[in-house]
């Protein structure tokens, strides 16, 4: 570890504030897409792959901006938006149901969270929750302590430190932007339309995830300047959900105030003071832009099968680098350069 440029400031970092991720990632054993072992082979594949990545990677208009995977909790029974959808409409209970929802496999953990669901023993559930599971056993402490009752889950809530209680909200909120964004580009393609939120300021720190909103360089695109072509796509923001965002001044608005209403939210005030939860909302750009991207296909040979009767087969490697600016998801960088799901 290298630990560089040290200095006093006054004030600590902040979610948010950093300026970017840099990011080395190596995928192994490339083939075209749809391409199986026994059609994985001829003089031409390489070339073909490498124009296909060439393509990808050269591509100078960014990727649509969505929130990966990891936010919402993939791979789980209950994704994480879930669970933050009904803690804003204040339904502690459900929200602590859903958050102990068990997988169906068979390990601890689903284990103490299936118990704790049929027998509302919190006593017991912790005993057999594992030690890697900070965030269910507080909550099962705080149960045991009051209760399971509305009252209780409110408790079990609070007992979790604020930046765990807030995930969960903001994962709905990152939902409800990934459907934003690409209702937006289906139904509005890829020009600046009249009503959209733009980015005025360039060279200057966007307004992401900091909780700060009073953000003057916000400006609405007027029809003079969609026709004009003043504006690029890479300025234009959507707004994550909140107490004090703007909302685009065209066909987007009536989206989010369905989909809010659709989800039972159309009287939210993003705030549920039970928890001390406050949900400004923030600004983020519809496009992001890797920096400094390289990448090198090269040709690497693995063995396989049992040692006397191994053998070696030859497969393409990609080595990516790049940088992303504060809250980009590689993952999502990574998707559109492959074009398959994360």
């Amino acid at each position: 570890m290298r630990l560089s440029q040290i200095c006093s400031v006054s004030e600590p970092l902040k979610l948010g504030r950093l300026r970017g991720n840099h990011f080395d990632l190596v995928v192994r054993n490339l083939r075209p897409h749809g391409a199986s072992d026994e059609h994985f082979s001829g003089a031409d594949v390489h070339g073909r792959l490498a124009a296909l990545i060439k393509e990808a990677v050269e591509n100078r208009r960014g990727f649509v901006n969505y929130y990966g995977p990891q936010r919402f909790g993939s791979g789980q029974s209950v994704l994480s938006d879930q669970v933050g959808l009904t803690l804003l409409k204040e339904d502690m209970v459900s929200a602590v149901r859903l958050f102990f929802s068990p997988e169906e496999s068979d390990d601890p953990h689903s284990l103490a969270k299936r118990h704790f669901l049929q027998t509302g023993n919190a006593k017991e559930s912790l005993a057999l929750m594992p030690l890697s599971k900070p965030r269910e056993r507080l909550m099962l402490r705080a149960l045991n302590r009051y209760g399971t009752g509305p009252d209780g889950c409110v408790q079990a809530w609070l007992s979790l430190p604020h930046s765990m209680r807030v995930f969960y909200p903001h994962a709905y909120c990152s939902r409800v932007w990934n459907d934003a964004a690409a209702h937006r580009l289906s139904t509005m393609g890829l020009g600046v339309r009249q009503g959209d939120l733009v980015w005025t300021q360039t060279g200057q720190k966007r307004t992401e995830d900091t909780g700060e909103t009073t953000c003057p360089q916000i400006h609405v695109v007027t029809c003079e300047e969609e026709q004009a072509g003043v504006y690029s796509l890479e300025q234009v923001l959507l707004p994550m959900p909140g107490n004090s965002v703007k909302y685009p001044e065209n066909a987007m608005r009536t989206w989010y105030q369905e989909r809010l209403a659709g989800d039972g939210l159309a009287e939210c005030r993003f705030r549920v003071s039970s928890l001390k939860l406050n949900l400004p909302g923030c600004y983020r750009p519809l496009l992001a832009i890797p920096h400094n991207l390289s990448y090198q296909l090269r040709r690497a040979a693995f063995s396989h099968g049992a040692k006397k009767q191994e053998s070696v087969t030859e497969s393409l490697t990609l080595s990516l680098n790049f940088d992303l600016d504060s809250s980009c998801y590689a993952t999502i960088c990574l998707r559109e350069i492959m074009k398959c799901e994360t």
